[in-house]
This record gives structure tokens, C-alpha cells and sequence, in this order.
């Protein structure tokens, strides 16, 4: 017998749980399906326990930073609380029951398996099958990536799950990939004493970011100790008796006790049933309109919609999902710009357009660049002020089309610059605004000056 429901949500990660419990507290008989932890990657793995180990390792770094500037110090790094921590907030060593209650405590139902559709108004949860009036929401998200090196498969590496759920680090590791996830990791690893070295297929550091970030990054990681190897891929793994060799095209052998794949994630659309609405099983992301919706009665949210593969992008999607779910009729949705944030140290943050991507697009391009040691803020900062500013306009328009805050607090100065972007903001009017004095904000009345 089939079980009658307005809504299912399959997967019920940020994006998911963005969609599910609100339309379960306006009332609507709402299933959540979730295979593994209810909140999904952010929660357990991702944004809350890196930020985490991100904040302590900057910690450590800032107290080194204290020779030459108000003393001197002696710091010894110790994993053992920031692993305690991260068990802490992940409630009881990765246990989800706190959301589970706090879903069914709205008024949904929650069933632990995996979703198969059967069309657009029908799911099936092992041996439960539900008929939906109303909605199908797919939020299942996306897991690491896993590249086909030879003999890697063999050998126990790590993902970003293992780092954080770490009680001890390694003596050494190499990490293969320079993303976000790559770069972030490598730096609390290499600060709380592990000798790291980073294999990127690209030729830079963040390769989705600006070319000077990439290139500012690098010198940081050198001066810590981190080795880098752009450029080059890894062609093979081994084990040794002392842990892994990794072997590079050009023919470098490296060897550390672990590896860390950190190559980019992959969506979680296998065995969902999408083909029998209409989208390829084979899909890399599923395709949506400016709504959310990808068929009658269907929906998709989060990171495998491929619209940026951020927690904040995820619950702005879920809750287009939920308005329009709950008034079809209602307004369009605002087009948004996304910014994003990788918490190294120097932050970076970006939104919008990069210079390359504005003059593919067919952008008349003015760029702006500014050091932030040679801000007033900057060389106040003195030590660990390394960075930059870059603005990307449209000539023609005199407009904000992208924007780079690299620094102490990169994310934070992202803000004002995100929101240029976003309204489309003139620059002469962003000219006529008053910068307080002395702040890393006022960086950025120097770009504008420039533009």
C-alpha cells in the first residue's frame, strides 16, 4: 500500500532541510529521506568542524606573529583539543538525532533510506512507496571526488572526512588538489606541524580564483613550509613501508605517511530514477529553471543543480523551492550573484565575474589592483597582512562585474563588494561614499580611485 504525502524531499542536507521544514510548519504532510546524517556535509565535515580547525590554526599562527611585534612567544601546537571540539559539536562522534528531532518536531516525517523515483509523483524508500500531490524536492547533494590514479584505490587515503574526524594528524601527507578544500586543509595541517606537500593539475593555487591570489597564496605557503608542486599530475600510488610514494608525471616521486584526495566532489545522482522524469541517469548536474523546478512536480536544490557548491547557495535555493512550492503564482525570483570564501589565511573571497571570465563574456574590461600591506590598515596590520584587492568593471556600463578581497578578514570586506555587484551599484557612486579610516574596507575606495 502507498502512503499519501503532499512532499518528499530526498536528501536532507542544508539545501534539503532549507525546503522540508518549512513547508512541514506551514502545514503540509512533509517526508524527509536521508541515507546518511540529516544536515548533511556542512554540519559533520565541511563548513562547521574546518572552520573550526581553521580558526585554531590561525590561532597558532597569530601567536608566532607576536615576535618582533609586542614580544616574544613560544606556542605548542596540540591537536587534541580541536579534535575533541569538532567530536563536541558533532554531537556524540557524528550523530544526527538532534536534527532528525528538531524535523519531526516541525511536523515532518522522517524515513532513513535511499529515494528512488518512479516518475514525478511517486517515491520509493525500500520497501515504503509514497504517492506525492504536491512536490518532489532532490537535494542530495555531492561526495568527494575520487580521480582514476593507478593505485590509488589501493591504498588508505583520505578525504576531507577523514582529516576532520582525526584524533591525530600525520607526520606528512600529500595532498592532491589545490582547491578550496585542498588549500584550507593543507594550511591547518602543515600549522599544527605536518610536513605537507601539494600536487595541483593546474598552474596556480585556488585555479577558480583571480591568477594574483593564486600567485600571493603561494608565497605564503612557502613561507610556511608548505611545498607546492603546480602543474603536474599525480600518475600513480604506491605503498612503501613507510607509508605512500606518489608519483608525478614529470617524473618527482614523493612520499608521506597519508594522501589527501582533495579533487573536487561528485554528485549523488546515481540510482535516483531520474530517467524516469525525463533527465539522463548519466548527468553531471540536473538541470532547473530560475525556480528550482526541473520537470512538473519535481524540483532540485543544492549542489547538484551545479550553481555554485555552497552551503548558502543551497538554502538561497531551497527557500526559492519553498516559496514556489507553496504559490506557484507568486514573483520571480531575484537573479542573485554568489560570493564565496576560502578561509585560508589571507582569506580570499570573490563574487562575480573574473577579469578572464568578463572579457570572455565580451566585457570593454578596467581593472583595479591594490596591495594590502600598502593600505594604512596593512601596514598597521604589519605582520600576516599579506594580500590584495581586484575590481573587474564594465566600461561601458561603469559598473562592478567582479571582485576579489584577499586578506585579514577577506570575507568580511567581500560584503560591501558583493553588494556593488549585486545592484549593479555605479562606480562613480561607490567613488562618492565615505571609507572609514583606518580599516581594510578603505582598500577598496583606493581600487575605485584607480578605475
Amino acid at each position: 500500500m502507498s502512503e499519501q504525502v503532499d512532499v518528499v524531499v530526498i536528501g536532507m542536507g542544508v539545501a534539503g532541510e532549507s525546503v522540508a521544514g518549512p513547508l512541514a510548519e506551514a502545514g503540509l504532510r512533509v517526508v524527509g529521506v536521508e541515507a546518511g546524517l540529516v544536515g548533511g556535509e556542512c554540519p559533520y565535515w565541511g563548513c562547521i568542524p574546518s572552520k573550526m580547525m581553521i580558526r585554531a590554526a590561525n590561532a597558532i599562527a597569530e601567536a608566532r606573529r607576536i615576535d618582533g611585534l609586542a614580544g616574544t612567544a613560544t606556542v605548542e601546537a596540540d591537536w587534541a583539543p580541536v579534535a575533541a571540539r569538532i567530536r563536541e559539536q558533532a554531537t556524540d562522534d557524528w550523530n544526527d538525532q538532534v536534527a532528525v528531532d528538531r524535523f519531526e518536531g516541525k511536523g515532518g516525517i522522517f524515513v532513513r533510506g535511499r529515494a528512488r523515483l518512479e516518475g514525478a509523483g511517486r517515491v520509493v524508500v525500500d520497501d515504503r512507496v509514497f504517492d506525492v500531490s504536491r512536490a518532489v524536492v532532490v537535494a542530495t547533494g555531492t561526495s568527494p571526488a575520487v580521480p582514476p590514479i593507478e593505485g590509488l584505490a589501493a591504498v588508505e587515503f583520505w578525504t576531507n572526512h577523514e582529516v576532520v574526524e582525526a584524533k591525530e594528524l600525520p607526520d606528512s601527507i600529500v595532498v592532491l588538489g589545490a582547491g578550496a578544500i585542498g588549500a584550507e586543509l593543507s594550511q591547518v595541517m602543515a600549522r599544527f606541524g605536518t610536513a605537507v606537500t601539494i600536487v595541483e593539475a593546474l598552474d596556480r593555487l585556488l585555479p577558480l580564483e583571480e591568477p594574483e591570489v593564486g600567485a600571493a597564496l603561494a608565497e605564503t605557503f612557502a613561507e610556511e613550509g608548505i611545498t607546492v608542486h603546480t602543474g603536474v599530475m599525480a600518475s600513480a600510488v604506491r605503498r612503501t613501508d613507510d607509508g605512500v610514494a606518489v608519483e608525478l608525471a614529470d617524473g618527482n616521486v614523493l612520499g608521506a605517511e597519508r594522501i589527501l584526495v582533495a579533487t573536487g566532489r561528485r554528485t549523488n545522482i546515481a540510482g535516483l530514477g531520474l530517467d524516469t522524469i525525463g533527465i539522463d541517469d548519466d548527468v553531471r548536474f540536473i538541470p532547473t529553471d530560475d525556480r528550482m523546478r526541473v520537470t512538473d512536480g519535481v524540483w532540485a536544490v543544492g549542489d547538484i543543480t551545479g550553481k555554485g557548491l555552497f552551503t548558502h547557495v543551497g538554502i538561497h535555493q531551497g527557500g526559492i523551492a519553498r516559496d514556489d512550492i507553496l504559490d506557484p503564482h507568486g514573483p520571480a525570483p531575484v537573479e542573485a550573484v554568489v560570493p564565496r570564501v576560502t578561509f585560508t589565511d589571507p582569506e580570499v573571497g570573490s563574487v562575480g565575474l573574473s577579469e578572464a571570465a568578463a572579457r570572455e563574456a565580451g566585457l570593454d574590461v578596467a581593472t583595479a589592483i591594490v596591495q594590502v600591506p600598502g593600505t594604512a590598515r596593512g601596514w598597521l596590520h604589519s605582520r600576516g597582512n599579506e594580500g590584495l584587492i581586484k575590481l573587474v568593471a564594465d566600461k561601458d556600463r561603469g559598473v562592478l562585474v567582479g571582485a576579489t578581497s584577499m586578506g585579514p578578514h577577506g570575507g568580511e570586506v567581500l560584503g560591501l563588494l558583493s553588494l556593488a555587484v549585486h545592484e549593479a551599484t555605479p562606480i562613480r557612486r561607490l567613488q562618492s561614499m565615505i571609507y572609514a579610516y583606518p580599516t581594510f574596507h578603505k582598500g577598496i575606495e583606493d581600487a575605485v580611485n584607480q578605475l
